[in-house]
């Protein structure tokens, strides 16, 4: 069931909370063999949130909007009584967590139910779903494949529907390519829109939170509940709450939509081309656009993540060099001996560059991209061929993503639902318009083009 279905069944006492809990910790318990979604279940918090939500409908009092909906989080967010282990070995040392992450306060605020933290990318640096320390997760479509990082559980619990609902962070693709790889919807808000209080960063110029689900309608409802200012978030909005899910009807006739042309159409599977095509197709798309230096973007995107990343973790990796993945602790170092001006370039590109992308706002309303250059590769792929290149799989997974997140942007990846694995189409709208980008999502799931497929893997 999906969380709005679950939220009313509760509401409506066709079964109560607790029901709604039991049943996802069953699911968990018999499928979370398979995909390794779950570090932590956190099973008697659960049942006791779920007995409030239930005692609150007793006494005729309202639970919230998410009533009683199962919910899972990556493993960077803090969970009161948890250490807070961002996919890491150095991290389990961490003394527990005094409190929930702003997010998982505001979810369970809104009545939901945490049941858990979820398998990521070590340090969130990560495009492919395995860790060392933890195994990878797997994909709920074929078990031999990757889920994507570097929210890899999250995509995998809920592609596999053990959870309706989880939280991921997404630094330069980590909540569009599980969403991509795994077959379900994501929502990559503006950055600065929700809260990052009490989650481990990675790169504070980059990072953003937000939801992955099986349906539009259930983003929109748990952006909206997780929406407004917080002063523990230096980056965070003082804009109003702006809620979505009121607007998810309203159609899309009079928007301007554009299909990304140039570098968004290069370095990619025919899957890739065929799913944004139907996306394409089916809202009559016959604009395209051109985004000015994409490849650029990428690229200065890598040197600013690297560098904000090494300095974060500088002293972990003086202390501790051979509690790190490999694979991340040698892209670490490498990002601490690029030289400054790089850096600098790179910044005042970037500077460039979000003006020129606002320049194209002015006369589309959306642009359409892939997410993912391919399906879900294989686990332990490591090589792919793009465009007569064999390229390292880890470090290009995200080639489509990385120039988008780089500015900011607000993105919908909605799963086309391809054999044999479903694939992702981004759906990229101007800062603060996510109610737009959802609206566009929501008449394509309507329409039947998109569309989180059952998992077949378990």
């Amino acid at each position: 069931m999906s969380a709005s279905d679950i939220a009313r069944a509760v509401r409506d006492k066709r079964f109560s909370a607790l029901e709604a809990v039991e049943a996802a910790l069953a699911r968990i318990a018999k499928h979370d063999k398979v995909l390794n979604s779950f570090t932590n279940v956190t099973a008697e918090r659960a049942r006791s949130k779920a007995r409030a939500v239930d005692e609150a409908i007793a006494s005729g009092k309202n639970p919230g909007p998410l009533a009683g909906v199962p919910f899972a989080v990556k493993n960077l967010f803090d969970v009161k009584g948890l250490s807070t282990r961002a996919g890491s070995k150095i991290n389990r040392d961490l003394a527990p967590a005094a409190r929930d992450a702003t997010l998982v306060e505001r979810l369970e605020a809104a009545g939901a139910v945490l049941v858990g933290a979820l398998n990521m990318g070590e340090y969130a640096y990560d495009f492919t779903g395995e860790n060392i320390h933890d195994g990878p997760s797997r994909n709920p479509h074929d078990p031999t494949r990757m889920t994507g990082g570097s929210s890899g559980g999250s995509g995998s619990a809920v592609g596999g529907a053990l959870v309706p609902l989880a939280l991921g962070s997404d630094t330069n693709g980590s909540i569009r390519v599980p969403s991509s790889f795994c077959g379900i919807f994501g929502l990559k808000p503006t950055y600065g829109r929700l809260s990052r209080a009490r989650s481990f960063p990675f790169v504070f110029s980059f990072d953003h939170v937000g939801p992955l689900t099986r349906s539009v309608a259930d983003l929109a409802l748990a952006y909206d509940a997780m929406q407004g200012p917080d002063a523990a978030d230096a980056a965070c909005t003082t804009r109003p709450v702006e809620p979505a899910l009121p607007a998810l009807a309203e159609g899309i006739g009079d928007l301007r939509i554009a299909l990304a042309d140039g570098y968004f159409q290069k370095n990619v599977f025919p899957e890739a081309l065929e799913a944004v095509g139907r996306v394409a197709k089916a809202l009559k798309v016959d604009r395209t656009i051109e985004i000015p230096e994409a490849a650029r973007a990428r690229s200065a995107a890598y040197v600013i993540s690297t560098c904000e990343g090494a300095s974060l973790h500088l002293d972990r990796l003086r202390k501790r060099p051979d509690d790190f993945d490999p694979a991340v602790r040698d892209r670490l170092i490498a990002g601490a001996m690029i030289p400054a001006p790089m850096v600098d370039r790179a910044q005042k590109f970037r500077r460039w560059y979000r003006a020129q992308v606002a320049e194209l706002f002015k006369s589309v309303d959306v642009i359409l991209a892939p997410a993912t250059p391919c399906i879900a590769p294989k686990l332990g792929q490591v090589n792919f061929t793009l465009d007569g290149v064999e390229l390292p799989v880890r470090a290009n997974i995200g080639i489509h993503t990385q120039p988008i997140s780089f500015i900011g942007l607000p993105v919908v990846a909605v799963p086309v639902p391809l054999e044999p694995m479903p694939i992702g189409v981004q759906i990229i709208a101007a800062p603060w318009r996510e109610d737009i980008a959802l609206r566009v999502a929501a008449a394509l799931e309507r329409d039947g083009i998109v569309s989180a497929p059952r998992p077949r893997g378990i």
